[in-house]
């Protein structure tokens, strides 16, 4: 019997997420995330994979601006129905709400794909509340 050995992964395909420290107090934005395309269904499961086991399994997954196409009610994510929702508000900021029941509720900034490397990594270090 033989093994196949997997290459090792695209460096393109790293995860572009920063989270906020945790802390106690409640804030309004957990982190910033860099999708590479405006493709949520190809995005989400390399971001759901990436999150830290503590925020559960996500069940629930809103949008907000203008920018995401249509989107379908649901998907599979790793064997998981995940619902997809739209923020009512097309021109709110770039934002991904990701909801956990029983764990709780994360607030991500995005980053538009088509964003420079500089802004990029300035607004991921605003969104989790860095100074860098």
């Amino acid at each position: 019997m033989t093994t196949a050995v997997q290459p090792p992964p695209p460096v393109h395909s790293l995860l572009r997420l920063r989270l906020a420290p945790h802390s106690g107090l409640p804030r309004a934005i957990d982190g910033a995330w860099w999708p590479r395309s405006y493709d949520l269904l190809a995005e989400l499961p390399q971001l759901l994979a990436g999150l830290p086991r503590a925020w559960g399994r996500i069940s629930n997954v809103t949008v907000s601006g203008a920018a995401w196409p249509a989107l379908p009610g649901r998907t599979l994510v790793a064997g998981q129905v995940v619902r997809l929702h739209r923020s009512p508000t097309a021109s709110a900021p770039p934002a991904i709400i990701l909801i956990a029941p029983g764990q709780g509720r994360w607030d991500l900034l995005v980053v538009p794909p088509d964003t420079t490397t500089a802004s990029a990594e300035t607004l991921m270090a605003s969104g989790a509340g860095s100074h860098g």
